[in-house]
């Protein structure tokens, strides 16, 4: 018997990445997964097309899963995208294109949601946010405003709804090693380099793996974590909150 037999999940951006190691995690353990992607994953999932900037979209998704597994118990809030530069390099319809999926985004699919996790006996909602949020990180301005306003977020929802039997955390992983990053990595001038420069500010001295950040998703998602809402969780190798002495 695991924690999550019998309880159904929708995870964002489940085709890859943290999306999808989470999903994979959550099937492992006894869910029944549905992964919303603009290229979602096949069998064991049921995979559903949605674009989390179209409301329709999400509602029809997020209805077409609770259809297929009678109900939702969980929603994992993954899907995002990245912005590299100052204040002084993104246009504004980029900020706005960025904010769109990485904060209403998460609007959408949890207000979508909201009629079926107030049935569920075992409601919760977790946002992946990022270590954005709470470190000033260089050439991430734009980024970094939209993590910081899902860390807001999944507060303002943990009170709003922990009367409804719903809790809601997030999140806060270091610079991790997915498909995202892998692109920023290629697209540098120096690859090797900066791969070595985004390990060595993480005092673990790599990057975090989406495994692991998976196993903390399941984590504030699972009844094993019943008394805890309203909690940001770091996953970042130490990032936030170790200072550590130079080396020698």
């Amino acid at each position: 018997m695991s924690e999550f037999d019998g309880l159904k999940a929708l995870v964002t951006g489940g085709g890859s990445g943290i999306g999808l190691a989470t999903a994979t995690l959550l099937a492992a353990r006894g869910a029944r997964v549905a992964c919303l992607d603009v290229n979602p994953p096949g069998d064991p999932f049921f995979g559903v097309k949605a674009d989390v900037t179209d409301d329709f979209s999400v509602r029809t998704a997020v209805a077409a899963a609770a259809e297929q597994f009678g109900g939702l118990d969980i929603v994992i809030n993954n899907a995002g995208i990245g912005a590299a530069g100052t204040i002084a390099d993104n246009p504004d319809d980029e900020w706005l294109r960025v904010l769109d999926v990485n904060v209403v985004g998460m609007v959408r699919v949890a207000r979508a949601a909201l009629p079926y996790l107030r049935e569920s006996a075992h409601a919760a909602i977790v946002n992946t946010c990022s270590i954005a949020a709470t470190a000033g990180l260089p050439q991430r301005a734009l980024y970094s405003a939209t993590k910081g306003a899902v860390l807001s977020l999944t507060l303002a929802m943990a009170a709003d709804h922990v009367h409804e039997g719903i809790r809601v955390n997030c999140v806060n992983p270091g610079t991790a090693d997915t498909p995202w990053v892998g692109r920023l990595l290629d697209a540098a001038v120096d690859p090797d380099a900066e791969r070595a420069a985004l390990n060595a500010r993480q005092p673990l001295g790599r990057l975090v793996s989406a495994d692991e950040v998976a196993h903390a998703i399941a984590y504030l998602a699972s009844p094993l974590a019943s008394a805890t809402t309203g909690t940001a969780l770091a996953v970042d190798g130490g990032m936030q909150g170790l200072r550590l002495r130079p080396k020698e």
